[in-house]
């Protein structure tokens, strides 16, 4: 029905924790309205290192505590802490989002999508989005959910060549909003 709010419900789901090399805790669990400011906060740092590094582009805007508090009410968004300092987050949600067209994807019933991952920048390169992205899967596949779709800049500043790195398969390049994007899937059997 057109206007209506579908709510998202599944069971409900508890942090887990990984251990790496250098035994250092990693948990994502789901983020609370405590953690609004915090990934505001996150957020904006990151576009801030990203144009630093690549300049002024449709990565550089600012995440308010409001917007993050609409994301918790529209899909499910993550946090992964280190020694209970929130590191990472990432959202899921059955919506499809604006700027991803459906028909480059394979079909299915219950795809979920992958939204506003971000590493803080003195954690990046150190293996927590790839962590973060198989706790996505697995969160995923207890949804339940057959496919997981994003899309990433196809510019310096995007991440696209890690998400092939974590067998994520391109399946398509377009344009929305004079922003050059490229679309990735990953299929759950």
């Amino acid at each position: 029905m057109p206007g209506r709010k579908k709510r998202i419900t599944s069971r409900p789901l508890r942090a887990t924790s990984i251990r790496s090399s250098l035994d250092t805790s990693f948990t994502v669990r789901p983020a609370t309205p405590d953690d609004a400011s915090t990934l505001a906060a996150l957020h904006t740092a990151v576009a801030q290192h990203l144009t630093e590094l690549h300049g002024q582009g449709p990565w550089s805007g600012k995440t308010s505590e409001k917007g993050v508090l609409y994301a918790m009410r529209t899909g499910r968004v993550f946090v992964a802490t280190i020694a209970d300092q929130i590191v990472a987050t990432f959202r899921l949600t059955t919506k499809k989002p604006w700027a991803i067209d459906t028909s480059y994807f394979t079909k299915c019933q219950r795809p979920l999508y992958l939204l506003a991952m971000a590493v803080t920048a003195a954690r990046q390169r150190q293996g927590l989005g790839r962590r973060c992205l198989e706790e996505a899967e697995r969160i995923a596949q207890s949804w339940p959910a057959d496919a997981i779709r994003l899309d990433a800049y196809d510019a310096a500043s995007g991440a696209g060549g890690f998400y092939a790195k974590c067998n994520f398969t391109e399946i398509g390049r377009t344009t929305y909003r004079n922003a050059p994007l490229i679309y990735y899937e990953r299929l759950l059997t």
